[in-house]
């Protein structure tokens, strides 16, 4: 890996624990069996890396863990996919994040929580020196850690995109706070707001995904992109507004869609491609992922997503 890391990404970290799917949740007291229990990576900040990784893209994490075996795992393993680890900090007295993750055949997964280390983390946490040569700064995971809900973030977010850096910034929702006034410090140091509708709707009291995207817009965001699951996304910024569908896949488990959905726009944006490009891009990735029940061994390496986008079409239509 190249000394000049082209993304950052920054943000939660977490351990996840997943079944394959099962018929049916158990009732009180009752075992349902399965076939495979993993541990694998989870978070944003994760998930994205190591799925750019694939994409053959220099990236490194910023982050933070606790003292135990779940972080150990989660450097060990981004460590073993090529991914710089100086930013990840373990911090004493802190449990690592983790989540259960159940699988129901036919259903959206379900998830069990902790947030870990991942409260204390802070804009100090994200290398400086990583800023130099860098293309892109993701930050996943916002809005699920206090400590960069702050002005010194903002700043840092300004200093990124005054030296060339383009901002790509996601959410995950845990608790209920005033998340406008929130989000009104840093949207307008964003150049790619990326939340799903179910975020966008808790976010604003707002369910159309349109109004959403246009909301968000109006308080600062560049360009909005609202993912809409199994029916797809849209897009609304500087260069027009679009809504896209989905590819074809095999649906196992949806665990990191929403992630290879972010690293495949990124990796559109550092391919030069126009916003429908990125779209193309990203909704190739998150349609690779959804085929495993990790959320990353699904993911397509660089030779097979360009081979799947060569091969396929994805329908497109104005706003």
């Amino acid at each position: 890996m190249s000394q000049a890391l082209q993304v950052i990404s920054a943000g939660i970290l977490f351990a996840d624990i997943a079944c394959e799917p099962i018929e049916r949740l158990p009732k009180a007291g009752e075992l349902v069996p399965t076939s495979r229990i993993q541990l694998g990576l989870g978070g944003c900040a994760a998930n994205v890396a190591v799925d750019l990784r694939k994409l053959d893209v220099s990236v490194g994490v910023a982050g933070c863990v606790g003292e135990d075996f779940f972080g150990q795992f989660i450097q060990e393993a981004l460590t073993r996919s090529g991914v710089a680890t100086a930013g990840i900090r373990a911090v004493p007295g802190y449990g690592t994040a983790a989540t259960m993750i159940v699988n129901v055949q036919g259903e959206d997964r379900r998830f069990i929580s902790t947030p870990g280390a991942n409260v204390v983390f802070h804009t100090g946490d994200i290398p400086t020196a990583w800023l130099d040569g860098a293309r892109v700064l993701y930050v996943g995971g916002y809005l699920m850690m206090p400590g960069v809900e702050t002005d010194d973030f903002a700043n840092l977010l300004a200093t990124a995109r005054q030296r060339g850096i383009t901002v790509v910034l996601d959410v995950v929702l845990m608790e209920r706070k005033d998340f406008q006034s929130i989000l009104r410090k840093v949207l307008p140091h964003v150049d790619y707001f990326m939340p799903n509708d179910d975020e966008g709707e808790i976010i604003l009291g707002v369910s159309d995904p349109v109004e959403q995207a246009r909301r968000f817009h109006d308080m600062g965001a560049r360009n909005v992109v609202i993912t809409l699951g199994e029916k797809g996304c849209l897009f609304v910024g500087e260069r027009g507004s679009f809504r896209a569908g989905v590819y074809p896949t095999t649906f196992v488990g949806g665990a990191g869609a929403g992630d290879a959905f972010d690293a495949g726009f990124i990796m559109g944006l550092l391919l030069g491609e126009s916003p429908e490009g990125c779209v193309r891009w990203g909704s190739a990735l998150g349609a690779s992922c959804v085929r495993a029940i990790g959320t990353t061994e699904g993911v397509f390496n660089r030779a097979e997503a360009e081979e799947f986008l060569a091969s396929h079409q994805l329908e497109i239509t104005p706003l």
